[in-house]
């Protein structure tokens, strides 16, 4: 008898739980509006899979593509944005969490929390006065200069990256809290950036593998997404019109494709991890030079954004308070020092030989 894979069980279980509540509210209905937005649902085919396998969240991809190619208003590709997170990478989500992937627990209570509260306050009374146009090319900085901090990780030799942040006091757990703040705010006005901002801080300060940082991003992404969207539907109220139908048609794609994403994730290396980063982050900076009209004043404060947002992914690079070397020159945190998994299980009787994998020289 042919033993079916946990996580392809979990997956296929999920999309059609999805599936079976979209057949008993839309029925057949719901090809007529596949037929009439198949472009969205094309869409949000490979969204799903970067929403549930990298730090970058659907919203990546939905954003740029349904504001530069589709003509969707900013405003509503934002609604809809949250909208779709909140089935894709819910979805994603609860196949890391019963597949028991590896995560930061800390970080998603802590970083989650306060996301909750600045996406909140941002959907409610920063968005509607900051223009799209702005945030967008704001965001695609903040990428660029992601990009550029792990290239000259890269380079770095010396240490080794942890399963879980390495030490937890009050320091680490407030600026878990004010970069979970800071990432609400900006995913309130942009549809994503909790997830990068705490990337940016697992990874490059903490120094937590990709492996562990990416399902931890998105767990959290999840948690800002659903409160972001039912403050737009019972706060705002102002998810109406065609984004209902954009949701409707794209929700049974990404039940599929962001549990997919997530598994894929665990298949990859840090290094091929990042690999995807950099090609990702290079399409979002060629589609809004592309794309998006530049004014002088608008250039020049881009350029003074990059130059900002590189200079503290240095100094968060330059830190190394969590990369001195431990037992057996493995890192700070091993599986056998935690004596669990960052999920909260055991380490199991492969603990040392998936540190030696994972835990390996940066470069």
């Amino acid at each position: 008898m042919v033993r079916v894979p946990r996580v392809l069980l979990v997956n296929a279980i999920l999309a059609a739980i999805v599936w079976l509540i979209w057949a008993k509210v839309w029925g057949w209905s719901y090809f007529t509006r596949l037929d009439e937005h198949w472009p969205v649902a094309l869409t949000m085919v490979f969204g799903s899979l970067v929403g549930g396998g990298t730090s970058e969240g659907g919203g990546a991809i939905a954003f740029p593509v349904m504001t530069k190619v589709l003509t969707v208003p900013p405003d509503q590709a934002r609604i809809f944005t949250f909208a779709i997170q909140s089935i894709g990478m819910t979805a994603a989500s609860l196949s890391i969490l019963l597949c028991r992937v590896p995560i930061e627990r800390r970080v998603v209570l802590y970083g989650s929390a306060a996301g909750m509260l600045g996406v909140v306050l941002s959907v409610t009374m920063i968005a509607p006065h900051v223009p799209l146009k702005l945030v967008r090319v704001l965001f695609t900085m903040l990428l660029v200069a992601l990009a550029v901090a792990l290239l000259v990780q890269l380079r770095q030799r010396g240490y080794r990256r942890n399963f879980v942040v390495p030490m937890w006091s009050a320091r680490e757990r407030n600026l878990v809290l004010g970069a979970g703040f800071a990432g609400g705010l900006l995913s309130g006005v942009a549809g994503v950036g909790e997830n990068c901002v705490m990337f940016l801080l697992l990874v490059l300060l903490f120094r937590v593998s990709e492996k562990v940082a990416t399902p931890t991003t998105v767990v959290m992404m999840t948690l800002v997404s659903i409160a972001a969207f039912l403050t737009h539907v019972f706060v705002v109220r102002d998810f109406t019109g065609f984004v209902v139908d954009y949701w409707i048609t794209a929700a049974p794609v990404v039940a599929v494709g962001a549990p997919l994403g997530a598994w894929i994730c665990t298949r990859l290396t840090p290094l091929t991890i990042r690999g995807v980063l950099f090609v990702l982050i290079f399409a979002e900076l060629v589609s809004t030079l592309l794309l998006v009209p530049f004014t002088p004043a608008l250039a020049i404060g881009s350029v003074a954004v990059l130059v900002v947002f590189t200079i503290v992914c240095l100094v968060l690079i330059r830190q190394d308070t969590y990369a001195r070397p431990g037992p057996d020159r493995l890192g700070d945190a091993t599986w056998t020092d935690l004596g669990a998994g960052a999920a909260g299980r055991p380490a199991g009787p492969n603990a040392g030989t998936r540190t030696r994998e994972d835990l390996q020289d940066v470069g």
